[in-house]
């Protein structure tokens, strides 16, 4: 977490890091019983962070701020899946995170997409941000609070607004990589002269099916803060997450003709590698019938019989090899003409 070093209470959690915002900038030098007080006289709000907090921490600072108790397993032991619940008044939110991985020049690295979760709990003048795993993004987070519009109502729905916004920037970043590799796969694919790769689109995919796992969970949640009606977010602040849930359902058609796109070219590889292996068997059919005919010849006269009239033949040797090399070479302009080599 990269927010302000204050000073603890004795109350205080030794893992909490919390910052107090008054008009849009944090204030330090106060503890955090102190800065929640002071945020619910209506001094601005309390924002506190948490990473890979333990039941102890949580449970304090549950009793602290009035946290629901399901709220607070979730918090400890993860959850997978972003959904939106409320509590009374508080909103609980947990977003799935993407970060691209990029490639080594050995292209030793598994996997292309790196996912992460990040919790986020709304109070009336605080809230609560709680990272699992996962790239650390808070401070890009922090730097969208500190430029937040003027139009913006203020309260600590910011942080979530730019959790949220910090978040789906990383999708279509994402997704903007990911296009390009679904490009590098088709030249892959088509570009070849011999053989077909279908290991890297096939990668590709499996990524792309665990990209799409943390985007559409989170379209439904991101609509509902843009379309109902929670205390905890002004009224005025709909339109921020109505564009947040435009790009979110942009990213996942995005995704779904990536799907296809891949579908398509593993089903064209596939085709081409069976090309490719009739291609290679008419080639070895065509070689094993020209091989047939010097087989072929060797054998009867490679019998032990005495009354077979060439045998005796002065110049029975040198027709034979004609004969053979003429065959061969029928059968070889033959199998020319239709293709097989």
């Amino acid at each position: 977490m990269s927010l302000p070093s204050v000073e603890r209470g004795p109350a205080t959690p030794a893992q909490v890091v919390f910052s107090w915002w008054v008009g849009g900038m944090p204030r330090e030098d106060i503890d955090l019983e102190s800065a929640l007080a002071r945020a619910k006289d209506g001094e601005g709000f309390v924002w506190v962070g948490l990473h890979k907090p333990t039941e102890g921490t949580v449970e304090v600072l549950g009793d602290m701020l009035g946290i629901h108790e399901l709220v607070i397993a979730d918090a400890v032991h993860g959850h997978r899946r972003s959904k939106l619940e409320q509590f009374d008044e508080d909103l609980f939110m947990v977003a799935s995170t993407v970060s691209y991985v990029e490639r080594d020049e050995e292209q030793t690295v598994p996997e292309i997409v790196s996912t992460g979760e990040l919790m986020i709990i709304l109070g009336p003048h605080w809230v609560v941000t709680s990272r699992q795993r996962g790239r650390s993004r808070m401070p890009e987070v922090r730097a969208l609070v500190e430029k937040v519009s003027a139009d913006m109502p203020d309260g600590p729905w910011q942080v979530l607004h730019a959790c949220l916004s910090v978040a789906i920037d990383d999708f279509v970043h994402v997704v903007g990589q990911m296009q390009d590799d679904v490009e590098d796969a088709e030249e892959l694919v088509f570009g070849q002269t011999r053989g077909v790769e279908i290991d890297r689109p096939y990668q590709i995919k499996r990524e792309l099916i665990e990209f799409r796992r943390c985007v559409s969970p989170l379209c439904n949640p991101v609509t509902h803060l843009a379309t109902h009606d929670f205390a905890l977010v002004p009224d005025d602040a709909r339109p921020y997450f109505r564009d947040l849930s435009d790009l979110v359902q942009e990213v996942r058609e995005n995704i779904h003709i990536m799907e296809d796109q891949l579908t398509n070219i593993l089903q064209a590889a596939l085709a081409l590698a069976s090309v490719n292996d009739n291609r290679d068997m008419r080639k070895i059919s065509a070689a094993v019938a020209i091989l047939a005919v010097p087989t072929t010849l060797g054998a009867v006269y490679g019998m032990n019989f005495d009354n077979i009239p060439e045998l005796h033949w002065q110049y029975g040797y040198f027709a034979l090899m004609g004969v053979n090399v003429a065959l061969m070479l029928v059968l070889y302009l033959i199998f020319r003409r239709i293709r097989w080599l």
